[in-house]
């Protein structure tokens, strides 16, 4: 039985995430955002999960400022992560329990993925875990809601 029923936890993913499935494979994995979706109503049935995507950023503010009211954040902002100081101010300004997630070790990449602006927003980093990330993201902003 899932311990958090009623919680509604916002699931934000960023630019050119609408691609997974297709998008380097070996990199990201096979699973779709609509898979990951999936996933997590599986492990957390009584979640209420608002899944978004886009490729702009000025929507993305949007859908962080929309979950000022819920539970929880789990944002994968993509490569807005190493630039979007937008992202990064709209984060800081949401006071939920919020964690900034990416399927790959963005450390063991390129090292222009290693700095992320959006990290000093959030309350945690995930990263390397592909879809377990979204899972294990999620717990934590629950036990957050229950502290």
């Amino acid at each position: 039985m899932d311990p958090s029923p009623n919680a509604t936890v916002h699931v934000l993913n960023g630019v050119n995430l609408g691609t997974l499935g297709k998008r380097r494979p070996a990199v990201y994995g096979t699973l779709t955002l609509d898979d990951i979706e999936s996933l997590l109503g599986g492990e957390f049935p009584a979640v209420n999960f608002q899944f978004r995507q886009t490729d702009h950023e000025g929507e993305m503010v949007g859908f962080i400022r929309e979950a000022a009211n819920a539970d929880g954040l789990l944002i994968n902002p993509g490569a807005w992560t190493h630039y979007a100081y937008a992202l990064h101010d709209a984060l800081e300004a949401v006071a939920v329990p919020k964690v900034e997630v990416h399927l790959s070790n963005v450390h063991a990449r390129e090292s222009w993925r290693r700095h992320s602006v959006v990290s000093p927003a959030v309350d945690a980093v995930v990263a390397g875990m592909r879809e377990w990330g979204y899972v294990a993201a999620t717990r934590y902003v629950l036990e957050q809601r229950r502290g």
